[in-house]
């Protein structure tokens, strides 16, 4: 009530509406919110603020200048990559939280592959092993995390370069659609078997976002380094390699070059096809390690098919 002095006596009517009607709201809301509170916890709570560290306190500071060789390392741009990646996985994550846990298996698929779809497969691969009989649900899962993927890229890409998603959206699509086809059949044939819950931490945490936010920065310097040394070949080598860590870095850092107009749109797309199937790759081995062999006959089928589908894309699609 003391701002809304303060600014009545400087002449700023508006203002002291808007935060008349704020604090009149939030007073109203006080045992929904503290229920929320409550609800979600301080872990959680403390990814949300470690988000507004991010987003709020490092990035405005960086300086938005190019450097290192041949410019490609902008900090203020890798740090707002960094931003949007832990944005968009903590919405998924505590979405997750709130409904995810009874929504079923297509909602833990979908919310899996926003949060990571790498940590998705992992921990269900675990749980299938510790339960028997839950392959079904299990295979489904991770296969749906897998095409949401590739919505996830879209999106970014779309954020980042527009008009390059008009180019890289059909060839996209068309992948997204033989996974979503491969999860529809899992999801049928598979919930007979009971689900397991998945184990995802909050993706806020301040040391993952620094090692993206180097990983990002790495991939432009490789990805720069590749297309001046070695051509496209030096491109598809790197986005291979990248794929088997992360999709965001890759995705985001070839979306950055396109808009750029260091490298082409047809190879653009064709270098995140690559990635993906990498990393399908790394996520079926996963499975088969952590997972056991009904898993990775249904895991390991759909990932050949989808694999089979983005290699015949990068060879024939005009």
């Amino acid at each position: 009530m003391f701002g809304v002095g303060c600014t009545i006596g400087l002449g700023q009517p508006l203002a002291a509406v808007i935060l008349t009607g704020a604090v009149g709201s939030l007073l109203h809301w006080k045992t929904p919110l503290h229920a929320f509170v409550h609800r979600v916890g301080a872990q959680d709570l403390n990814a949300i603020f470690r988000l507004v560290l991010v987003a709020m306190v490092i990035l405005p500071v960086l300086p938005n200048e190019n450097y290192g060789p041949h410019g490609v390392l902008n900090p203020f741009q890798i740090w707002l990559m960094v931003a949007l990646i832990v944005g968009i996985s903590l919405i998924a994550y505590m979405t997750f939280k709130i409904f995810g846990r009874r929504g079923g298996t297509l909602l833990t698929g979908i919310l899996g592959g926003l949060i990571s779809s790498t940590a998705t497969t992992f921990s269900y691969a675990r749980n299938v092993r510790r339960a028997p009989g839950s392959e079904g649900p299990g295979a489904a899962i991770i296969v749906i995390a897998s095409a949401v993927v590739i919505v996830r890229v879209l999106f970014e890409i779309g954020v980042v370069a527009p008009g390059y998603l008009r180019v890289a959206g059909p060839p996209l699509g068309i992948l997204f659609g033989v996974l979503a086809g491969l999860a529809a059949i899992l999801f049928a044939t598979g919930l007979r078997g009971p689900a397991s819950e998945i184990d995802v931490a909050p993706p806020a945490d301040l040391r993952s976002a620094v090692i993206f936010g180097l990983l990002y920065a790495g991939v432009l310097s490789a990805v720069s380094f590749g297309k001046l040394y070695f051509g496209d070949s030096g491109l598809y080598t790197v986005a291979a390699i990248s794929g088997l860590a992360d999709m965001d870095a890759i995705t985001l850092s070839t979306a950055q070059f396109v808009k750029a107009g260091h490298v082409a749109p047809d190879d653009g797309w064709r270098m995140v096809v690559v990635g993906m199937l990498s990393n399908l790759a790394i996520k079926g081995a996963a499975v088969g390690v952590l997972g056991d062999r009904r898993l990775l006959a249904r895991v390991g089928g759909a990932f050949v098919i989808a694999a089979a589908a983005g290699a015949a894309l990068i060879v024939f699609w005009r």
